[in-house]
């Protein structure tokens, strides 16, 4: 299915492995999305996910199989489950209960910048580039992706990038909001979030993904969230490693 997880040290690596053909999403592929997703999340070790290329000389994504498109063109069922495995791969990417990382080498292409742009954070190198081409195929990008890169880069270069189609650097993407660092690499990243308290990280997630969603204030949910975390092991092992000035050990 040329997606495949690999898991070890608390991080889960969903890698695309399609090299030959840039790592083109075929439906195949985006179907396999969800369940690895989960198969990952039932070990409770895991505090990261991280999606990256197998290949890091080559692309990224470069988007979805176009050859795979047009021999089904004329199949409503095939485009429709198609769109329904697209819709549901990027749903439970952008919402998993786990921070998550995309490291971009290479190409990354319309559903490959989705799927970039699904994740947490993305750690660009400094050769990526990032296209969203619908405009240039006469088709149309996922309303959810849309949102999803509105809420990076705004409106008004959200259309830049749509109505264009126009391939971007990896600088460019920095500069724009798309990307929030250029490295080679996201261990460093990956490091940082992984010492960093559970607890804390997840509650984080949730509340921004409600601020993308509309919440402006805080309401009962969100407050006994707050007040809970003060129960919490994360915070007895934090507030104990800053009195004996050490570095914290949180458990998963």
């Amino acid at each position: 299915m040329s997606v495949r997880l690999e898991t070890g040290d608390g991080l889960a690596r969903l890698l695309i492995d399609r090299a030959d053909k840039k790592n083109a999403m075929t439906l195949a592929m985006w179907e396999a999305l969800p369940g690895l997703l989960q198969q990952a999340l039932r070990d409770p070790a895991i505090r990261a996910v991280e999606l990256t290329a197998a290949d890091r000389d080559g692309a990224f994504c470069a988007g979805a199989d176009i050859a795979e498109m047009l021999a089904h063109k004329d199949d409503p069922a095939w485009l429709a489950r198609k769109q329904a495995a697209i819709n549901a791969a990027q749903y439970d990417l952008t919402r998993l209960p786990v921070p998550s990382v995309a490291f971009v080498n290479g190409d990354c292409i319309g559903g490959g910048a989705g799927l970039a742009m699904a994740c947490d954070i993305r750690v660009a190198a400094p050769s990526a580039r990032f296209g969203i081409t619908p405009a240039k195929l006469g088709l149309v990008y996922p309303l959810h992706d849309v949102k999803l890169l509105t809420d990076l880069v705004g409106p008004g270069q959200a259309r830049r990038l749509l109505y264009t189609g126009a391939l971007i650097d990896a600088a460019e993407a920095e500069r724009i909001g798309l990307v929030e660092e250029i490295a080679e690499g996201s261990s460093r990243l990956i490091e940082a979030i992984l010492a960093a308290s559970p607890t804390s990280q997840s509650a984080a997630k949730a509340f921004v993904r409600r601020v993308l969603d509309g919440a402006t204030l805080d309401d009962a949910a969100s407050l006994t969230v707050f007040a809970e975390a003060f129960t919490k092991p994360d915070f007895a092992e934090g507030a104990r490693a800053f009195t004996e000035k050490r570095p914290p050990r949180f458990r998963a």
